[in-house]
């Protein structure tokens, strides 16, 4: 049985990750958007959605702690992290099909001069409202030079891919997509920003608020973000496998796409929305990293301020779509107006009124 979520516990030997949250099948999956669209639906593209049970385009901080349920495995987190939806596109018939996962793993991370371990005052808490995202939705080539050490260069590279294979070799690094079989699956990591302003939490943009690490996975705070956070690391792994009989990697092109409309990969991003008990992530941030228990090995069940409930309770909390149209089986298009569009320039958007196809 294809279970991504163990393959990318035992591909991510460089995590180092000191506790992580679970996600199981989606919460739900539909063209919604609390951050970039709110008052708009539906929005641009499905996402795939996991968290608290009171994902709406309107979700505010109090909604989600009053959420009945999460499908992730941490009690005390009702936050929604959300991200496109995957489909195979037909080299032949030309029809679209979701690409299944075996759900989202959430690493928070300790990283930074801001955390205790590398010797800074300690990392802190999101605050109540805070949203983020990273990647950029419109994406469809690479900008900067790698390694340059921009903002725009790191959010860049905070996308990557892993082309899993049997047993041990990820055959594939990259920020696009690769143009071969993962027989293990295709793992979409995506880094998270690590620094916030301090005093918004949100920005016209949803990025300008906050700021990566100067390493990306690692580093300083620029001092116009100076509260070092959690860093939040996204693993999902797609079965492209599934597809593999029905299209030649020596010769057709990698026909795997994004609900935005995008069959490069450079499109990947991921959103996040609190909904944590913000006292509880403190106390786990404080006293959940030592080195002398298995807290310090990244086993969030050892951490007594976290309750972990099982796969199977976590995977019963759904909610029905609020949009009433086909996201899922065979499609003649992608949900929405969304062209495939392969860049190198930024796509354009589109929004149901004014679809050009």
């Amino acid at each position: 049985m294809f279970s991504p979520l163990l393959l990318a516990l035992a591909y991510s030997g460089t995590v180092h990750a000191w506790f992580r949250v679970a996600c199981t099948d989606p919460l739900v999956q539909v063209r919604v958007d609390p951050i970039i669209s709110p008052t708009l639906t539906p929005s641009n593209h499905v996402h795939t959605v996991h968290g608290g049970s009171n994902f709406k385009g309107t979700s505010t901080y109090d909604s989600l702690r009053a959420s009945k349920c999460t499908n992730c495995e941490v009690a005390q987190d009702l936050s929604n992290y959300w991200f496109p939806k995957l489909y195979f596109h037909d080299p032949k018939t030309k029809l679209f099909e979701p690409v299944g996962n075996g759900g989202l793993l959430i690493y928070y991370q300790n990283r930074g001069d801001g955390d205790v371990r590398n010797g800074g005052a300690g990392l802190k808490t999101f605050p109540p409202g805070f949203k983020m995202i990273s990647g950029n939705p419109r994406a469809r080539s690479k900008k900067y030079p790698r390694l340059e050490g921009s903002q725009g260069e790191l959010r860049e590279r905070a996308v990557e891919y892993a082309c899993l294979r049997y047993p041990n070799d990820a055959g594939y690094n990259g920020n696009g997509f690769p143009n071969t079989d993962c027989e293990a699956g295709l793992n979409a990591r995506i880094h998270m920003p690590a620094c916030w302003d301090g005093v918004n939490v949100d920005s016209a943009d949803h990025m300008s608020h906050v700021a990566y690490l100067s390493g990306l996975d690692n580093g300083k705070c620029p001092s116009t973000h100076p509260v070092p956070l959690m860093k939040l690391f996204y693993e999902i792994t797609w079965d492209v496998h599934a597809f593999s009989s029905r299209w030649n990697a020596g010769t057709d092109a990698w026909p795997f796409v994004y609900a935005t409309g995008d069959p490069t990969g450079y499109s990947w991003h991921g959103d996040f929305q609190n909904g944590w008990d913000t006292t509880a992530l403190q106390n786990a941030i404080n006293y959940c990293d030592n080195p002398n228990d298995q807290t310090g090995s990244g086993v969030t069940e050892a951490c007594r301020y976290l309750t972990v409930t099982s796969a199977s309770v976590a995977n019963q909390c759904k909610i029905p779509p609020v949009i009433n149209e086909a996201i899922n089986g065979t499609l003649a298009r992608l949900p929405g107006c969304n062209p495939l569009q392969m860049g190198p320039g930024d796509a354009t958007f589109y929004s149901d009124s004014n679809c050009p196809i």
